[in-house]
């Protein structure tokens, strides 16, 4: 029998026009479109051709015309400080059209980049929104990125004006970014006009008065600033993801099909309605942040949560649900990774029983595949549903995901259940063409791509189509690897790199990490495939223990061992694992497989400029030492 899923699901493959058409009814558009769907140019697909719109007056300005102008839109909550504020849709509106009346004074208009290089603070909200009001594009760069990074970003989106902070704040120290900003303008080709700098209280810098505005002075005597229209298909912003030559890669978003997209997902992915709290707990400086901190929650009229904090140590385990329940969040989204924290340090889920998390729904999770292990965790200890989805930078919204405001789907463990309305997946192989329902090969998605994904990458068309649309014809390749069984449910088990052969089986690392997860010592674990003279590629497991372990580290390792072999068999040749205090992972809670990888294999490997906390890999690399592998010093 047809479910109601299907019936929308079916709807949007099979007339895409007609479905997001309708989804575009809910947007203030300052001129309809010609066409929905701009197919004159494959693969250059665009939504919503010969329209005007504004993104920032979709954001903020309609719900104050709609008389909710006194909602409360942001909540900046900081444990890290101590620091609490809101600001309503009244409020963002006056700050936002402020901030866009300084930038335009300092010659900013439509098409200009901003770099935005800030911790997470309502200013930096404020500039991102700032300038969708001009029609200027913004770059986001997360606070704290290390000057060359900053600097090959700089080069390549060459922006006008740069928005920053005299510092971040994390755990224990405080990251003073002028300095680091100082470095990459030095070392950029490009030079920007001006830069603007929020000073806070915790640090305050010293200015370039050439170059330099502090914040306060920036804004002084600045004319509100009205939201200009601009065309659809314009970008709205750039973001960067690390390509594979060492360059930067500049996903764009553009302005029309990324407010039609994130505002329908909010009501029919995330069951979320309008005056409603919505958390992700990201950081604006990743594309969980660009869309679910900032833009979607706005758009659909919600009320979002700026956490500037860390799930554990800013002061407790407890963080997250004090904050859900003082702030009555109803949804949640944020990493696996940060789960895991949280269970290892509070395995029982003692600090949950804290708080009153009665109104609280549900609990979506993205970024790294969610482990049967933690899913059960999350759900037997705040016995809520507990959703895993996947997307990317590139897609901007979800791929695959359980659309609870369609019609919630039996969970399936290890699956982000069944592309949603728009995302045409399949499993091919390396001609393209479809394998059968249960075996591994690459996840790719049919073209067009549905609105708010990326139409190209910044000033590299070429590049585009070579990353991503160039190895499977006819199809969006997502460089994850995975299976789909017989009612469509998709698996997503690793990247493509992380597919290892091992003596000529192809063998997932993912479903070996499943494995591992499920034994009840084991908090974390990652297991990468390193060299091996007899097999190829062997797997190698790395695995971090719950807090208060008093065993011996042996034993779990024997333990896990003959765990993979019985679930897998001996085909995985899994033998050898390390006990590790942490793992590597990037500050939006990616693992740093790749890296652990090169450093066991004696290969030459470049610090990651993602990297939350470079003392990791001196800790991996003395740990893989104790049990013989090579570990050459970094590059």
């Amino acid at each position: 029998m047809s479910s109601r899923f299907d019936a929308v699901f079916d709807r949007s493959l099979r007339d895409p026009e007609g479905f997001w058409g309708e989804a575009a009814e809910a947007v203030s558009w300052h001129r309809r479109w010609d066409r929905v769907l701009d197919d004159r140019r494959p693969p250059y697909y665009r939504w919503f051709a010969g329209a005007e719109v504004n993104t920032c007056h979709n954001a903020v300005d309609v719900h104050v015309e709609a008389g909710r102008g006194e909602q409360p839109a942001i909540i900046h909550d900081s444990p890290i400080t101590g620091r609490k504020s809101t600001l309503t849709y009244a409020a963002l509106r006056d700050a936002t059209a402020r901030f866009a009346g300084a930038l335009a004074r300092l010659g900013v208009g439509r098409g200009d980049r901003v770099i935005i290089y800030m911790p997470m603070v309502p200013e930096a909200v404020v500039a991102m929104l700032g300038c969708a009001r001009l029609g200027a594009v913004h770059s986001v760069v997360f606070g704290g990125f290390a000057s060359k990074e900053l600097a090959g970003r700089i080069d390549d989106c060459e922006p006008k004006v740069i928005v920053s902070a005299s510092c971040g704040i994390e755990p224990g120290r405080t990251v003073e970014y002028k300095p680091l900003l100082d470095g990459a303008i030095e070392l950029a080709r490009h030079r920007p006009d001006r830069c603007v700098i929020l000073q806070r209280p915790e640090h305050r810098c010293l200015l370039d008065p050439a170059r330099d505005l502090d914040w306060e002075d920036f804004h002084s005597g600045a004319e509100p600033h009205e939201c200009v229209p601009v065309a659809a298909t314009d970008p709205l912003y750039i973001l960067y993801t690390s390509g594979t030559t060492g360059r930067p890669k500049g996903v764009v978003r553009d302005n029309g099909g990324h407010i039609v997209a994130l505002k329908w997902s909010m009501k029919n992915i995330y069951g979320v309605e309008p005056g409603e709290v919505f958390w992700a707990a990201s950081d604006i400086g990743w594309v969980v942040g660009h869309s679910y901190i900032v833009y979607a929650p706005l758009f659909a009229g919600n009320t979002t949560i700026l956490f500037e904090g860390k799930p554990v140590g800013t002061p407790d385990p407890g963080t997250f649900w004090r904050i859900i329940a003082e702030h009555d969040v109803r949804v949640m989204f944020t990493a696996p990774t940060a789960f895991r924290a949280i269970k290892r340090e509070d395995p029982a889920g003692e600090h949950i029983g804290r708080h009153d998390l009665s109104a609280f729904r549900t609990l979506f999770l993205a970024g790294e595949r969610t482990d049967p292990d933690t899913l059960h965790w999350a759900r037997e200890k705040l016995r809520v549903p507990v959703i895993d989805h996947w997307w990317q930078t590139e897609t901007g919204w979800s791929i695959c995901a359980n659309c609870i405001g369609i019609e919630a789907l039996p969970v399936k463990e290890g699956s982000p259940t069944r592309g949603v309305p728009g995302m045409d997946v399949r499993v091919v192989d390396e001609n393209a063409e479809e394998v059968e329902r249960g075996t591994i090969g690459a996840l790719v998605v049919k073209l067009p791509l549905p609105p708010g994904t990326f139409p190209t990458l910044w000033n590299a068309g070429e590049r585009f189509v070579e990353s991503y649309l160039a190895e499977f014809p006819g199809y969006y390749k997502t460089a994850d690897a995975g299976y789909m069984d017989e009612d469509d449910y998709v698996y997503v088990m690793s990247r493509t790199d992380d597919i290892i052969n091992v003596a000529g089986h192809r063998l997932s690392t993912g479903a070996m990490e499943e494995v591992l997860a499920a034994h009840p010592d084991v908090a974390e674990c990652a297991v990468a495939g390193v060299n091996d003279a007899l097999k190829g590629q062997a797997p190698l497991g790395f695995l971090v223990l719950n807090a208060g372990f008093d065993r011996s580290p042996a034993e779990v390792v024997a333990e896990s061992v003959a765990l993979v072999r019985d679930r897998i068999g001996p085909v995985a040749s899994f033998k050898t694992a390390v006990v590790v205090e942490r793992l590597p992972k990037t500050r939006s809670g990616k693992i740093l497989r790749g890296t652990m990888q090169k450093i066991a294999n004696g290969e030459e490997w470049r610090m990651p400029a993602t990297i939350d906390d470079p003392a990791i890999l001196d800790e991996i690399t003395e740990a893989l030492r104790t049990i013989g592998y090579p570990a050459e010093a970094a590059s």
